[in-house]
């Protein structure tokens, strides 16, 4: 892409969440990232470290305003029972003044904690919910060279 205007820059204002096909609309952020995780290669007549990939991890947070105990209701009953549950996450973001569209279903994701209470006076109630995920599926993205699939 050799230019573009600013109003193409995408906006998470417009960003949706679903988990497990609930909607979420106290969303506010959604960060997913995959990370390589990799081995040290000893080499001879080389200081530098040398890396091999030997596979990946998927990491990620929702963040978003604490108005119902939509998490305590979805994990509680299976962590206080030593089981793990599986869920579907779907982020979409689609400002009307971009490119396109992203859309993006992570995978076998499951939620590293619970807070069960987080609060402070004269301060807006939040949630921030880390999970992992193993495997990733691209619904819509924005084309290459400033194309649409939207």
């Amino acid at each position: 892409m050799n230019s573009y205007n600013p109003q193409n820059v995408i906006n998470g204002t417009y960003g949706e969440l679903w988990v497990d096909g609930n909607y979420l609309a106290q969303v506010t952020a959604l960060e997913a990232k995959v990370t390589f995780t990799k081995a040290d290669v000893n080499m001879t007549r080389r200081l530098m470290k040398a890396q091999k990939v030997t596979g990946m991890e998927g990491k990620g947070t929702i963040k978003l305003n604490k108005v119902s105990s939509f998490f305590i209701n979805l994990l509680s009953d299976d962590m206080k029972n030593g089981r793990q549950n599986s869920f579907t996450i779907i982020s979409k973001l689609d400002d009307p003044d971009a490119l396109g569209a992203e859309r993006v279903v992570l995978k076998d994701c499951t939620f590293d904690e619970l807070t069960l209470a987080n609060w402070e006076a004269k301060k807006n109630g939040e949630e921030s919910i880390p999970f992992t995920f193993s495997d990733w599926e691209l619904r819509d993205v924005i084309g290459k060279e400033g194309t649409s699939t939207k």
